[in-house]
């Protein structure tokens, strides 16, 4: 039997798909980055009332979810109990406009999450222990938790990357974003159906985020080996099966 073929060319490609990958997530870091250190310049040493942290995200997240074909579904910052000066929950955190979603209905434009609307939200009074805040937290960086199905919001397969709002050593909250993965799909399908041979985006533990075979779906687990290809800036890696010589 033959061996598979895997070519200069191929690897090109590969490193081009995984060059995309990595601009994509940089520049949502990037913009996290920005939200993060508005929080912190607009918050004094005894923190912040909470209308006017919600003001603040308001008027940083909501431009973002406005854009003409807004790669976000979700934006906010969920804050951490001890700086509100108590342990109700305090999510500041927007929604885009939503296709016709089971919770919502369709929506045109942006508004903010509701928890009291959410008879299934109780789960989220231990938040501190959820990936997405537990992982900056522990980790002080930026933490992409998915692909999941959200539940609480977008009723769909999303992901989710948070970054930690720190004053020294104290925790003020996470800053952070959903995506679709079906919106990952379009931004990024184009390099990785241009590698020419089945291609599938994983996380760190394997789990599928976008792949180009369409007996892949996202969510499933997948083996990676040591030949996948490392996006940059990312946990994410590439791996690509070899056409048959």
């Amino acid at each position: 039997m033959a061996e598979p073929v895997v070519t200069t060319q191929d690897e090109a490609q590969l490193d081009a798909a995984a060059a995309r990958v990595s601009a994509l997530f940089g520049d949502l870091h990037a913009r996290l980055t920005d939200w993060r250190d508005a929080v912190l310049a607009g918050q004094g040493a005894e923190g912040m009332p909470a209308a006017a942290l919600d003001d603040l995200i308001e008027r940083l997240v909501v431009p973002a979810l406005r854009e003409d074909d807004p790669v976000l579904v979700g934006a906010g910052f969920v804050a951490a109990p001890e700086f509100t000066g108590g342990d109700d929950l305090h999510f500041a955190w927007w929604l885009g406009p939503l296709d016709d979603n089971p919770l919502t209905g369709a929506t045109s434009e942006p508004s903010r999450l509701d928890l009291a609307s959410r008879s299934y939200s109780d789960y989220l009074r231990d938040f501190r222990s959820l990936e997405w805040y537990s992982i900056p937290r522990s980790t002080h960086r930026t933490h992409i938790t998915g692909p999941y199905v959200d539940h609480l919001c977008a009723c769909d397969y999303i992901v989710t990357i948070t970054s930690p709002v720190e004053r020294g050593e104290r925790m003020l909250g996470v800053v952070g974003v959903d995506v679709y993965v079906r919106r990952l799909e379009r931004e990024l399908l184009p390099a990785l159906l241009g590698v020419g041979r089945p291609t599938m985006l994983v996380n760190e533990w394997g789990r599928v985020m976008v792949s180009t075979d369409p007996t892949v779906l996202a969510g499933a687990v997948v083996l990676v080996d040591d030949d996948a290809v490392r996006c940059a800036g990312t946990p994410f890696r590439l791996v690509a099966t070899a056409q048959p010589a």
